[in-house]
């Protein structure tokens, strides 16, 4: 998983190795590792930063999200409270409270692959282990929001993403 910073200055890598990278981009566009952080238990399958650059949060393998203060350069085990009025550039961890409802009851959550908003954040896909891809309202609080369920894909869907300019949304599919 990479993501680069809204501020184009830093380049995020979620690794097997359950580290997240943080590169930092020179004038000359040359990268430099910034920081490692080595606290998730598990493979990093999702990054988000913070709209200001300032924080990064991410999400493992095995249900773990954890919060990064980049200007810092620390691990910030109160990034949750820390970030509360942090506007999110991206959203693709699939974990809290603003995507609660995308994951159905008595389900263990391992079947919703990916989530991901559109740019102006009013819209959230999710793609699963049923072959749908699924639109809901941004955030999505509880069970009770509806979605637009897509089919097309013969497998699992395991990536859904909303072009730049919100227009189009694209999906892959585990056996496309």
């Amino acid at each position: 998983m990479l993501r680069y910073s809204p501020c184009n200055k830093f380049l995020a890598a979620g690794s097997h190795d359950n580290s997240v990278y943080v590169y930092e981009i020179d004038d000359d566009g040359k990268y430099k590792l910034y920081k490692q952080f080595s606290k998730h238990s598990s493979y990093v399958q999702a990054l988000d930063w913070s709209a200001d650059s300032s924080f990064l949060r991410s999400a493992s393998g095995d249900y773990e999200k954890l919060y990064f203060n980049i200007t810092d350069k620390v691990h910030d085990p109160s990034g949750a409270q820390n970030t509360k009025d942090h506007l999110w550039a991206t959203h693709t961890v699939k974990l809290g409270w603003d995507v609660m409802g995308v994951h159905p009851a008595n389900e263990d959550g391992t079947h919703i692959n990916f989530v991901s908003t559109n740019p102006d954040n009013t819209l959230l896909v999710s793609a699963d282990d049923f072959g749908l891809v699924n639109i809901y309202n941004f955030p999505v609080l509880s069970h009770e929001h509806q979605a637009r369920s897509y089919a097309g894909h013969s497998e699992h869907v395991v990536r859904a993403l909303f072009s730049k300019d919100g227009n189009k949304l694209f999906s892959v599919g585990g056996a496309d």
